[in-house]
This record gives C-alpha cells, sequence and structure tokens, in this order.
C-alpha cells in the first residue's frame, strides 16, 4: 500500500483528500501544526473511515522536523502539500506571514523530499496565479499575471520555484492543481470547512448566517461587470476537488507525468455570488440575511475554469450540482451545532 504524506491534512481540503486517498486504497499520513485547523477534523475522519489516520503536529517551515517525520515514515511515495495559509484578505493586510509560511513550507518540504529521494509531489496552487484575466473562461495556457493579493503572489512564486527545479537535473515531478473555489462538506456531514474565528470565505458565512451565528452575510460589491453585479467564480464540490488529488498521485505513481505539469480543477461554470446565495435558499429552504457592501481589497471580478485538460488528461470531472453542494454545506453546519449541544 503506498503512503502519502498529506501536509495540512486536518485542513479543510486535506481532510476530505485523507478520505478519498483511504477509499482508493492508499495509506495517508498528516502533517498540520493546527494553526488553520481543528484536531476535531482527525476525529470526523475517523468517524467516516472506522479507524484513525496517523498525524504529526509539526510546522510545514522546519525542515529538522519534516526529517523527523521522514524518518518515522520510511518509505513515503509520494506528498500532497496542501500547509499554507489561504485568506486572500488577510493576506493583504499580513504579507509577510503570508511569503515566510506558504513560499517557507514548500522550500522545507522540497528539501527534504530530494534528502530522502521522494519524487512525486501534487502542489495546492490556485486560480488566483491568474490575476485578473483578460478572457474567460482560463486555460492552463492563459497567461500567468501579477498576483492581485500577496495570497495569490505565494502561490505564483511557488509555481515559479516548482518550474525552475523541473527545469534543473532533479528527479522531482510534480502535478499543481490550480483550485477555484471549494465549497460544500463530505456527505456524512462528519467533515467540513470549519473556519477559525469570523470565515473569510463566503459558503462558511451563508451556512454560519442561516445558523444565527452571524447577523448577516455581506456581499463585497454589486457594481462589476457581471450579470447582477456581484462577482464571479467557479464553485467546486470540496469532495470533487479530493478525488482529483487522487487522479494526480495515481497519475505520478505511474510514471506517466512530466517533469511539471498544470491542471484547472473547477466546474468549468461561473457564478455570482449572489446566484450562490440564492442557490443555497433553494436547496436548504432557508432565507439568508444579506447586505451588499463595498468591494474588498484583491478580490478579481470574474473568473471561473476551462477544464478540458483535466477532463482529458486526467479523466477527471465534477459531477456535484451547486444546490447539492449548498446543501452538503448546510448538514455540515447542522452537525457542528448538534455536536456542540451535545458536547
Amino acid at each position: 500500500m503506498n503512503k502519502i504524506l498529506v501536509t495540512g491534512g486536518a485542513g479543510y481540503i486535506g481532510s476530505h483528500t485523507v478520505v478519498e486517498l483511504v477509499e482508493a486504497g492508499y495509506e495517508p499520513v498528516i502533517v498540520d501544526n493546527f494553526s488553520n485547523s481543528q484536531e476535531s477534523a482527525l476525529e470526523g475522519i475517523a468517524a467516516i473511515l472506522g479507524r484513525s489516520i496517523t498525524c504529526h503536529r509539526i510546522d510545514c517551515t522546519s525542515t529538522y522536523a519534516l526529517r523527523d517525520v521522514f524518518k518515522k515514515e520510511g518509505d513515503i511515495a509520494g506528498v500532497i502539500h496542501f500547509a499554507a495559509y489561504k485568506a486572500v484578505g488577510e493576506s493583504v493586510e499580513e504579507p509577510l506571514k503570508y511569503y515566510q509560511n506558504n513560499v517557507g513550507s514548500l522550500m522545507a518540504l522540497m528539501q527534504v523530499m530530494e534528502e530522502f529521494g521522494v519524487n512525486n509531489l501534487v502542489f495546492s496552487s490556485s486560480c488566483t496565479v491568474y490575476g485578473i484575466p483578460a478572457e474567460l473562461p482560463v486555460t492552463e495556457l492563459t497567461p500567468v499575471q501579477k498576483a492581485n493579493s500577496p495570497y495569490g503572489n505565494t502561490k505564483k512564486m511557488c509555481e515559479e520555484i516548482l518550474t525552475d527545479v523541473a527545469a534543473s537535473d532533479s528527479s522531482l515531478k510534480t502535478i499543481a492543481l490550480r483550485y477555484f473555489n471549494p465549497i460544500g462538506a463530505h456527505p456524512s456531514a462528519k467533515i467540513g470547512e470549519l473556519p477559525l474565528g469570523v470565515p473569510n470565505n463566503l459558503v462558511p458565512f451563508i451556512t454560519q448566517t442561516a445558523a444565527g451565528i452571524r447577523e448577516q452575510v455581506t456581499i463585497f460589491g454589486n457594481d462589476y461587470d457581471t450579470p447582477d453585479g456581484t462577482c464571479i467564480r467557479d464553485y467546486v464540490h470540496v469532495v470533487d476537488l479530493a478525488k482529483a488529488h487522487v487522479v494526480a498521485i495515481e497519475r505520478l505513481l505511474s510514471n506517466k507525468a512530466e517533469s511539471i505539469e498544470f491542471f484547472n480543477v473547477g466546474t468549468g461554470r461561473g457564478t455570482t455570488v449572489l446566484e450562490a446565495v440564492h442557490a443555497f435558499e433553494k436547496a436548504t429552504g432557508v432565507k439568508l440575511n444579506y447586505k451588499i457592501g463595498s468591494r474588498r481589497a484583491g478580490d478579481v471580478p470574474k473568473i471561473y475554469a476551462d477544464v478540458t485538460k483535466a477532463t482529458e488528461i486526467l479523466g477527471f470531472r465534477t459531477t456535484s450540482t451547486l444546490e447539492e453542494t449548498m446543501l452538503s454545506a448546510w448538514n455540515w453546519q447542522l452537525h457542528l451545532q448538534e455536536s456542540t449541544a451535545n458536547a
């Protein structure tokens, strides 16, 4: 059974990917410092799988801690690297924090992977590398532009580092998955997005508002050049996204991948923020209290994916509808409330 190291494996996307890896026959090993996640995610994973998953509580910017994990675990077939800070707005306010963590963790990881002869890496990238694209939908050949936020710039810089390494004599092979907007939760409602404090992302703010935790949802701007004036995004179910990582690992381990490959992971459909709000209301029957606010620094007006490459080369496509995804997010929120009430 191939062992896959999953950095940030207790996080939102990481936890769902750990579940999908096990169901695909792999043995994931989690590395997480829980700075942007909670240990309850490990309990949720165990509840879904019927067993616990090995987890090392370390910071991925530490080569010393990573070396210790690689020594203890022995034969690691590949790594999926999620560990990173991810809030666009926060990155505008605290850019140094983002560069230190997001770029530093990748460099430390690559150094230790090289030392231990681990040559397969799936990198968690982002559609933010496309900046404000001139044409839509964006393909993998769409020019990478100046990032619209420090968070986006860390992903761009990491891709550049990986590309430079690929052009050297390194034996490392990398698949960088450029995510669009992951939302939703596992159908069991045992794991999902669990932001610490006030959510930075739309959907947990929606579900917390519907649950009465937040007073209202603020939609940042309604004067963009879009059908209803709100930003356009490509919302992808987190379970679909998790499955894309399994497919990427399989491609690496089968030696079919080039030295570095890039794939968009989205639905291929653009949805406005207001449409997303209405999809939640339709799926759940819950009326949301929302207001229109001013534009938010770092937001891209509109972006959605061309997913042809992922479909043709990886054989990957998403299967969940937006309403199904919104309902899964709501079921997760209800599970959280029930767990809190029973605690």
